[in-house]
């Protein structure tokens, strides 16, 4: 029996909310259960996978199930993807403080540059675990497709970008309740903005093939 008017929409709302808390919560154990470096990726890549369910299919999906059988199913794909992220990652951070001693030499003029690829760099993380859900492709794929769409969509990136900031700014003066939402609210940002973008890659490649 379908409840309406103020007590359904009430209703809806606490399940709503009760799934997202659900959500956030696994992210949290399974990734404590991974020992933090080999949970987080596979954690993380599951939540944006429920978080995708939710937006393509509609919010009446078991998330403990999706969840789960994500998490075992990209466990070992997600971890690879997680160590390549970090090793550009660290390969930026190492010349970054490399540059940064050498501020007085002819090596100074690189500063500016890797600065702006640290930039690029930070933007495409917030396509990675989208893409990895939303396609079947390889890691090298993965990587070089959140560039490319990251370029092609820039309001969208920054839309996540300010998103996640907000989010994190906030939870910053409340730190308990980021037990029950921080990762959830940034995951279900991001795949927002993220499905547009792939909308308009996809209509745009459509329109190149029939060219």
């Amino acid at each position: 029996m379908e409840i309406s008017g103020f007590s359904g929409g009430l209703y809806r709302l606490m399940d709503w909310i009760s799934k997202m808390a659900l959500l956030n919560i696994l992210w949290i154990v399974f990734t404590a259960l991974g020992l933090f470096v080999f949970g987080f990726f596979p954690a993380t890549i599951a939540m944006f996978a429920v978080v995708r369910k939710w937006i393509y299919v509609g919010d009446d999906v078991p998330v403990v199930k999706v969840f789960w059988s994500s998490y075992k199913r990209e466990f070992l794909k997600s971890n690879l993807l997680g160590l390549a992220v970090f090793a550009i990652g660290g390969v930026l951070y190492i010349d970054f403080l490399f540059v940064r001693h050498a501020l007085t030499g002819p090596i100074s003029l690189l500063y500016a540059p890797l600065m702006i690829l640290m930039l690029i760099f930070l933007f495409m993380l917030f396509y990675i675990p989208p893409i990895f859900v939303h396609y079947d492709m390889k890691i090298r794929q993965v990587i070089k497709s959140s560039f490319f769409v990251m370029i092609m969509n820039p309001l969208s990136t920054v839309c996540m970008a300010v998103g996640a900031f907000g989010i994190c700014f906030i939870l910053s003066y409340a730190p308990p309740i980021a037990i029950l939402f921080s990762g959830n609210l940034i995951a279900l940002i991001t795949m927002k903005f993220a499905s547009k973008s792939f909308e308009k890659v996809d209509r745009k490649s459509q329109l190149l093939l029939q060219k």
